[in-house]
């Protein structure tokens, strides 16, 4: 059962035996899709390994880390309608890229759906999958699931062309929520997001992790993300909550000095989101001021 729709993204930093398995899980897929993996200047041997292992695979090795843009990098070389983002920890079940497809095949509006999430080893759902499932912005009869302000990048398959015309992910977010600034981009040129319960997405998170550099990213992000597209009450609200239940530590201070520091670039750039954009932003912060999965704890 062979699908040429999608092709397979993957970023990868020092994480070789994981992204190794990941390879192996995602060559038994019937689809068969075409995989890219971009390489962020890792150390401990993942390009070689890649190459030595799946020689199938397309590498890219741009010689330093570029974070998410990794996945820009690999776009770029995409072929097919369709991109399927994927973690080196995490992979796509048997039949779920087929099945992406055909939910956007007919939904020519439709940029991206979003996939459940199991976690390994016990087949767990993620608690963010809650969120998702019960996703307070309303959205036309034809999606397929409940409408989204925001995805998940490694459980989500997207519309190439869709991805392209919004930029894909901005170089200055680097990885930690990075796509936040995208899914309003995307909204904001008439494009819907879903999410979609018959899609699955397995995650065995990966040891080689650093929780407070990505908890310092993910604030900082959000809150360039706030002020680069929410009208100016909106903005200052959110920064307020922000700072008010972020945890007191070194990790948010960082944050917060990091995201103030990068201010003249906010305002160069800064673009606000149509009213209707903005009203799913608010129903989705409302909703996330009362989400245990949306903490920034690490």
């Amino acid at each position: 059962m062979s699908d040429d729709r999608t092709t397979v993204v993957v970023i990868t930093h020092n994480r070789r035996k994981e992204l190794l398995r990941t390879l192996d899980d995602l060559a038994e897929l019937p689809e068969a899709p075409p995989v890219i993996v971009t390489d962020n200047a890792s150390t401990d041997g993942t390009a070689e390994a890649v190459a030595h292992h799946h020689p199938g695979v397309r590498l890219l090795r741009p010689g330093r880390n570029l974070g998410a843009v990794g996945r820009n990098l690999a776009v770029r070389q995409v072929r097919t309608p369709y991109v399927a983002f994927c973690d080196d920890d995490s992979w796509w079940e048997p039949g779920a890229l087929s099945r992406a497809a055909d939910l956007l095949d007919p939904r020519d509006r439709l940029a991206a759906v979003t996939a459940r999430i199991l976690v390994e080893p016990g087949a767990t759902e993620d608690p963010i999958v809650e969120e998702l499932r019960n996703s307070p912005i309303p959205g036309p009869r034809w999606l397929p699931g409940p409408a989204l302000g925001s995805f998940l990048a490694a459980a989500t398959v997207l519309r190439t062309d869709a991805f392209r015309a919004a930029g894909g992910f901005c170089p200055r977010l680097w990885l930690g929520g990075e796509e936040e600034l995208l899914a309003a981009d995307l909204a904001a040129d008439g494009w819907w997001l879903a999410y979609a319960e018959e899609l699955t997405v397995h995650h065995r998170p990966s040891p080689v992790r650093d929780p407070t550099r990505r908890r310092t990213h993910g604030i900082r992000n959000t809150l360039w993300f706030t002020w680069l597209r929410r009208p100016a009450p909106a903005a200052l609200r959110r920064t307020l909550h922000l700072a008010r239940t972020v945890p007191r530590d070194r990790a948010s201070l960082r944050a917060f000095g990091e995201a103030a520091a990068g201010l003249p670039w906010v305002l160069r750039e800064r673009t606000v989101v149509p009213p209707e954009v903005e009203a799913r932003l608010k129903l989705l912060e409302h909703a996330q001021r009362h989400s245990r999965a949306r903490q920034y704890t690490g």
